[in-house]
């Protein structure tokens, strides 16, 4: 793994929490294009601040669901969901398992990590309608060289985008999207792909920039009877 010295670390540190930006929004533009332009109902796991939900909602004909295990991110969404938008905020720890389906889809931005991630996978299997598409976009731990490389760009392209989003100048505040309550990932790309697959056959799998990597998946059209 690479190793950015203490000094170099703390600078850039300092520079990025005065021009935040969050890395998981930067991906809800390629995550729509793995979306139908219309679908029905939907369901995103961990919709901190409520941005993709509202994003989901302008395409969904039978409503979306947002779910978080945070109190104090639903009551904060609440006040930035305008009435009318076909949404519905509820506070469910995932962990516990999801409000039942069909979902014609189910998205996960950054939560999937901070869930048992093989059961979760199924539960979101499960749950699932026919023909419906899961889209994650997760964080993993670090492992191998690829995975510096990945590391080291993002790092050189984070300042570039933090300084060109805040406009040269520095945040008041961070996005309330980057308010959520974080921990380290433990599963390492190679390990996530390894279990994906066993549990969402033909799942596709990709790592990306800024510390995140994909997994869509179409549930097929008619299950098949054992």
């Amino acid at each position: 793994m690479a190793v950015i010295p203490p000094r170099l670390l703390r600078a850039l540190e300092s520079f990025n929490s005065e021009h935040p930006w969050s890395h998981n929004a930067h991906y809800h533009p390629w995550l729509l294009r793995q979306l139908p332009r219309g679908f029905g109902r939907a369901l995103d796991v961990g919709c901190g601040s409520g941005d993709l939900v509202r994003l989901l909602a302008e395409r969904s004909t039978g409503g979306v669901e947002g779910i978080d295990s945070d109190p104090q991110i639903i009551a904060r969404v609440k006040e930035l969901t305008p009435s009318g938008v076909p949404a519905v905020f509820t506070v469910v720890d995932a962990r516990a398992g999801i409000p039942a389906g069909p979902y014609d889809v189910i998205t996960c931005v950054a939560a999937l990590h901070h869930l048992p991630f093989t059961e979760t996978l199924t539960r979101f299997r499960d749950q699932l309608a026919p023909g419906g598409t899961l889209v994650v976009v997760g964080c993993a731990r670090e492992a191998d060289a690829v995975d510096d490389a990945l590391g080291l760009v993002s790092v050189a392209l984070n300042l570039v985008v933090g300084w060109v989003k805040n406009r040269g100048r520095r945040a008041v505040s961070r996005p309330v999207a980057m308010t959520a309550v974080t921990r380290p990932p433990e599963m390492t790309f190679a390990e996530v792909r390894r279990e994906a697959i066993r549990v969402l056959p033909s799942v596709r799998s990709r790592r990306w920039l800024f510390w995140r990597y994909t997994l869509v998946w179409r549930a097929p059209l008619a299950r098949i009877s054992p």
